[in-house]
């Protein structure tokens, strides 16, 4: 009893980390947790005096559950259901934006975008192994090459590709939370007035919309990708009668907000900012996800 607690806080001490791999990986709060626990079991099943570096045997190991997730996820979405893989967005990490303590900050200094993880989606399940172990996780290419089964030049390939693929699609953005606050603040303003020309005036002409209100809603609220100021403004507007609602949290260590009317959580909107303007914004209005985040303790 003993030996199986003491290889359990072992692997409590890197549970964290191998939860950031999960989620990279997976973009899933819920399926980051199973690929940790998958690992732990594996862990468990095996004689851990036997390996030489622990951290990174479970960082591996992870990484190979999360690829046969994705491979498997992968085989369900090519079923041309409809446009849902188009819009999809994944779960958001939200925290509220005061009452955090320096130790909570540290912890969540490494927040990956929600934006950075909407381009992993269009990732094929090896590049995006490749590219969040070594990039994003130092894993070296000889310890991935096991994994996706080719050989460390044939890894070093597809992690320069993943690597081109994410740095032509992930949109640049303004990591200062105070100048995000004001850009966010003047948007909820103009949105709470109807103040069309100053949303416009507040998205980059290029601005991209992503919502994703699952595979039940249709209608006006159905999900959908819009592109362009006047076009993001008008839907904006559509949804003005939420502003009163919102209120500012941090969606993966950026501002964003929650609206939740009275009826209930309506949506989590992710921003991305730079240069005094929204590049893109992320709605989930997904009912069933919506319900299973914890929305708790979020103050504005």
């Amino acid at each position: 009893m003993d030996t199986t607690q003491a290889l359990a806080d072992r692997f409590e001490e890197h549970r964290g980390h191998l939860r950031a791999v999960a989620y990279r990986m997976l973009g899933s709060l819920a399926e980051a947790e199973d690929a940790v626990q998958e690992t732990w079991l594996k862990l468990s099943r095996t004689d851990a005096e036997a390996i030489g570096n622990l951290g990174g045997w479970l960082t591996t190991v992870t990484g190979r559950v999360c690829l046969d997730l994705l491979r498997s996820r992968g085989a369900r979405r090519e079923e041309p259901i409809d446009d849902r893989f188009d819009t999809y967005i994944p779960d958001p990490e939200l925290r509220p934006l005061s009452g955090l303590d320096p130790e909570q900050e540290i912890l969540h200094a490494d927040s990956v975008g929600l934006a950075l993880l909407v381009v992993l989606e269009n990732l094929g399940p090896d590049e995006r192994l490749a590219f969040v172990l070594h990039d994003m996780f130092a894993v070296p290419l000889e310890d991935i090459a096991p994994i996706v089964e080719r050989t460390p030049a044939a890894t070093r390939q597809l992690a320069s590709r993943a690597r081109r693929r994410v740095r032509g699609a992930e949109p640049a953005a303004d990591p200062d939370l105070g100048r995000q606050k004001q850009v966010l603040d003047a948007f909820l303003a103009a949105s709470r007035t109807g103040d069309f020309e100053a949303l416009v005036s507040l998205l980059h002409p290029e601005v991209t919309l992503r919502v994703d209100s699952g595979t039940l809603v249709r209608g006006a609220a159905a999900s959908r990708v819009l592109q362009g100021a006047r076009a993001v403004a008008e839907q904006a507007l559509l949804f003005a009668r939420f502003a009163p609602s919102a209120r500012m949290v941090l969606v993966n260590g950026a501002l964003g907000f929650v609206n939740q009317p009275e009826a209930g959580p309506a949506s989590v909107v992710a921003v991305t900012v730079a240069d005094g303007r929204i590049t893109g914004m992320y709605i989930l209005s997904d009912p069933e996800r919506l319900a299973r985040l914890d929305l708790d303790g979020l103050t504005g």
